[in-house]
């Protein structure tokens, strides 16, 4: 009696232990992903990466002046096939005395994956009205919806710098109007992203090379668009360059600086720019910020045979 007892509660505690298992292992799925904002520092300043989102893009029909057999190599060596899902990246620096929103994501202009910066930004620990100024890489929708909400501005203090060859033609009616039927939108997002601004007097153009707050430069780097231009952010000798959208495909184009991508204005302009810069991130050894590098798009590049490799930077819990 005792031995059939001791086997009946073994059993009893194996069917226990098994119905808990099993009731975990069929817990639903949480979904979602945690808040897209990642935090370093850079001497004195404090830099925020914040994502907009993602979006899936057919980059073997995009990328030009590369041969299709070559992208899908690249492309395998990632681990990838197209649509590749991309990144869409901006960036905050706090220099101690102002706080600098460069690109903006965008918003609702380019599908209903993106429009998440402004509830990053708030997740990271600032608000929009907290923001002085807003630097503009080129005004493509996908850098500069996240200007407005609706049709108000939804940085309601900043004032807005971009570079006046890239103002003077996306804001431009008469570039519109003779833009292919299939650009004039990028034209109509731009001005309704920067209308509200316009309005209040507080967009200010810069003619080239211009430092705009102590520690961040403007620097052009036209091709991709007219005024595209990036942005040096340096304190204590520590360096980051802003790229914006100086190259889109990473696994591409870091190995092949030579594949030109369909949404440049100007390739032949953009590609001795993407040339230069990587040279000179390479050897210099600075940070750089990307918009469309995988989230938080913050690493160095170093030479690899005739191309380079992409070094993301090293996660740290010690934040700032």
């Amino acid at each position: 009696m005792h031995r059939w007892s001791t086997t009946f509660k073994s059993t009893l505690a194996v069917l226990a232990l098994t119905a808990f298992g099993a009731a975990h292992a069929g817990a639903p799925q949480a979904k979602g992903q945690a808040p897209g904002w990642y935090r370093m520092t850079l001497g004195d300043f404090e830099i925020t990466a914040l994502n907009d989102g993602t979006v899936q893009l057919p980059v073997d029909k995009l990328l030009t002046n590369a041969p299709a057999p070559t992208i899908a190599s690249l492309l395998a060596r990632s681990y990838l096939k197209p649509p590749v899902e991309t990144s869409v990246n901006g960036y905050l620096i706090n220099t101690g005395t102002k706080l600098v929103l460069i690109d903006t994501g965008a918003a609702g202009l380019f599908g209903p994956t993106l429009g998440k910066l402004v509830a990053n930004l708030k997740a990271s620990g600032y608000q929009p009205e907290q923001v002085d100024e807003i630097y503009i890489t080129h005004m493509h929708p996908d850098h500069v919806g996240g200007l407005v909400a609706g049709d108000k501005a939804a940085f309601p203090n900043a004032i807005v710098r971009a570079d006046t060859r890239e103002g003077g033609f996306w804001l431009s009616k008469e570039k519109m109007d003779a833009a292919p039927a299939d650009a004039k939108g990028f034209f109509q997002g731009a001005m309704a992203s920067l209308n509200p601004y316009v309005a209040a007097g507080k967009l200010k153009t810069f003619d080239g090379a211009t430092e705009l707050v102590p520690g961040i430069k403007a620097i052009p780097a036209p091709g991709h668009t007219p005024g595209h231009t990036i942005y040096a952010v340096e304190s204590q000798g520590n360096k980051l360059v802003v790229w914006g959208d100086l190259m889109h495909v990473a696994a591409v184009q870091f190995a092949m600086p030579t594949a030109t991508m369909q949404f440049d204005v100007d390739s032949k302009a953009a590609m001795p720019q993407r040339q230069k810069n990587y040279a000179d991130a390479a050897k210099k050894g600075y940070y750089v910020a990307v918009a469309h590098v995988a989230f938080p798009g913050i690493g160095k590049l170093r030479t690899d045979g005739k191309g380079y490799a992409w070094v993301p930077a090293v996660y740290s819990n010690a934040g700032p």
